[in-house]
């Protein structure tokens, strides 16, 4: 086999196997809600579509996914060590862009028909986090527009959202707060996007 060959097989295998590395990462400017759509446009598409199905604005389930996932696809919680060393399992089965759990994403498979829908892909978890939110002021009253409280029902689950569980963990409304701050802050920016 001549150098050329095997140089060109060599080079054709390593492209392969790097090709997916940059398919789950995070955009580069993650505070910059103009640069996040013109780095990736099928997010848009995704989230607009969210919007006209469910009617939560783009720039809620922008702050929502920047709080659960920082925009990475295959987000997964930490592991858990016993002694600090052996691990025993993940802290949750949060997974994907969403942090959507298993049987949360069951109950949105179940509720929608989606059988194909996966938690590492944008278009199904911004129509699982529509879905949630819509159900959310259905259930709740809580109003698509508000952040602050849609996440924290997000967080604790509708039920203890409803039983105020979030009031025992200040961290929490702290975080609640940033992602009304962060929804704000990419709605002004949107606005302004020539996209």
């Amino acid at each position: 086999m001549s150098r050329f060959l095997r140089a060109a097989l060599l080079l054709v295998l390593l492209a392969s196997c790097g090709g997916g590395a940059g398919r789950y990462s995070a955009p580069r400017q993650l505070d910059d809600a103009c640069a996040i759509v013109r780095e990736r446009p099928h997010y848009l598409r995704a989230m607009q579509t969210t919007e006209r199905k469910w009617g939560v604005p783009v720039h809620v389930q922008m702050a929502t996914i920047h709080q659960e996932s920082k925009f990475i696809g295959d987000a997964q919680t930490p592991h858990r060590y016993v002694l600090g060393v052996i691990p025993t399992g993940r802290q949750s089965s949060a997974f994907g862009y969403s942090q959507a759990l298993d049987g949360t994403w069951e109950e949105y498979v179940e509720a929608t028909g989606k059988r194909n829908a996966r938690r590492d892909r944008i278009e199904d978890a911004t129509d699982f986090m529509g879905w949630y939110m819509h159900e959310t002021e259905a259930r709740l009253g809580i109003s698509k527009q508000d952040a602050t409280n849609q996440y924290l029902a997000y967080h604790e689950g509708r039920t203890g959202y409803r039983n105020q569980s979030y009031l025992a963990k200040p961290w929490l409304v702290d975080v609640a707060a940033r992602v009304g701050r962060r929804s704000e802050m990419y709605r002004d920016q949107l606005r302004g996007c020539r996209i």
